[in-house]
């Protein structure tokens, strides 16, 4: 188990390219990896399938996370090999939600409701997670398997008869994750979006992320999530109709 400063040490060492780092938070969080893939057994795919595709989902965590987050590496993670997994699981075949699973998620939204009552205001994964006497992790998996896949070709913006889709959000091939858009506009309008805002569109369109997956990861409600995403397309949209 590494601690605090020894894990800031490593991400940053391995953030500048030093291999063994990378290598010792790997093999630290594989027995994570491995309690994911548990949870999607007997649904018809090789468990050591399962398991490289989620080592894939941590390799990207290990390169995306920033030790300014505030939260563990573990719950950064977590929707992230989850995330992965189900892509995989997606595109090799569409996958029927059981009835525990949207049970649950019909569950979830009836806490939301009654928490947001209580508290008045929207409420965190980790609240409901508590009230449910679940793992946030559980709560992130119901709301994810219920959420509608988003098309390749569903529109994004629309500016002036010329629509944005998402296929047309393209990543560079240099391996860093770095997003360009055609569209210089639409680029200059995102880095003016306040902080909370960018990073939702960043991670929402540019990473493949679910509502649920982003609020685990910066510590919102999925309703509040779902809210700053609204409003970030509300400002792109607006400025790209009058650029």
């Amino acid at each position: 188990m590494l601690g605090e400063e020894e894990f800031k040490e490593l991400i940053q060492r391995a953030h500048n390219g030093d291999k063994k780092a990378n290598e010792i938070i790997l093999e630290n969080n594989l027995n994570l990896v491995r309690s994911i893939v548990y949870r999607f057994t007997n649904r018809g795919y090789e468990w050591d399938d399962l398991f490289q595709i989620g080592c894939i989902g941590l390799m990207k965590a290990i390169e995306r996370f920033d030790s300014q987050f505030s939260v563990k590496f573990s719950t950064y993670a977590v929707p992230m090999i989850i995330g992965e997994i189900r892509r995989y699981m997606r595109d090799d075949n569409p996958i029927k939600v059981s009835r525990p699973v949207k049970e649950l998620a019909y569950r979830v939204h009836r806490i939301q409701e009654k928490l947001q009552g209580e508290l008045g205001r929207d409420p965190t994964i980790t609240e409901i997670a508590q009230e449910l006497a679940l793992a946030p992790q559980e709560i992130v998996s119901a709301l994810e398997a219920v959420q509608p896949t988003a098309s390749l070709y569903e529109q994004v913006f629309h500016a002036q008869g010329d629509p944005l889709l998402l296929m047309d959000q393209i990543k560079h091939s240099d391996g860093q994750d770095t997003v360009y858009i055609e569209k210089l506009a639409l680029e200059e309008v995102i880095s003016r979006l306040p902080p909370k805002e960018r990073t939702v569109i960043q991670l929402r369109f540019f990473e493949d992320r679910t509502q649920a997956e982003i609020a685990a990861v910066i510590g919102l409600s999925q309703v509040q999530v779902s809210r700053i995403e609204k409003n970030a397309l509300k400002t792109i949209r607006e400025y790209l109709q009058t650029s």
